[in-house]
C-alpha cells in the first residue's frame, strides 16, 4: 500500500468476510460484511415490544396525573381558604370576591383550577347576613367531574 502512496490509519479493513489490521498480521474478529444493520422483522419484533410496554404502562401514567391533579387542587384550595381567613382577621369582614385577594396583595394571582384549566371557574361560597348575600368566605373547584374517591370536586 506504501508503493501507491495510500496512508494507513490502523482501521481495520474488511477482506474476504473477515476483519482485518491494516498491515496483515493479525485478525481481529470474525464478522461477515455484508451484515452492516438490522433485518425488518428485528425492528418488528422490537416496535412490538415498546407497544406492549407502552400499553401496560399507559393506564398508571393517567392514574398518576389525576392524582397529582388531585393533590394540585387539595394545596389551591387550602392556601385559598387560609388566605380568605387572614383578610377577614385584617379587615373585619370576609373579601366581596377572590379577586379582592388578589388586589390587595394576599395572592400573587387566582390559581388556576387543575381541572377546568382556568382561575375564572372558582365558585365562591358567601356568608349569609339575613337576605343579603356578604363576603365570599369559601371556595370550591368549579369542575364537574368526580374525584377518584368518589366525591365531586365541587364539594372539596
Amino acid at each position: 500500500m506504501r508503493r501507491l502512496g495510500l496512508k494507513l490509519t490502523g482501521a481495520p479493513v474488511a477482506q474476504g468476510g473477515l476483519l482485518r489490521h491494516p498491515r496483515g498480521r493479525k485478525k481481529l474478529a470474525f464478522a461477515p460484511v455484508a451484515q452492516a444493520g438490522f433485518t425488518l422483522i428485528e425492528i418488528m419484533i422490537v416496535m412490538a415490544i415498546v407497544g406492549i410496554l407502552l400499553t401496560i404502562a399507559e393506564p398508571s401514567y393517567r392514574a398518576q396525573a389525576v392524582k397529582a391533579r388531585e393533590a394540585a387542587l387539595k394545596k389551591d384550595l387550602f392556601v385559598m381558604r387560609d388566605v380568605i381567613d387572614q383578610y377577614a382577621a385584617d379587615h373585619g369582614a370576609y373579601p366581596d370576591s377572590l379577586q379582592q385577594l388578589a388586589e390587595a396583595a394576599y395572592l400573587r394571582g387566582l390559581p388556576v383550577d387543575p381541572f377546568t384549566k382556568t382561575a375564572e371557574t372558582w365558585i365562591e361560597v358567601r356568608e349569609t347576613e339575613g337576605d343579603e348575600p356578604g363576603g365570599v368566605f369559601d371556595v370550591h373547584s368549579g369542575s364537574d367531574l368526580v374525584a377518584s374517591d368518589g366525591t365531586a370536586y365541587n364539594t372539596w
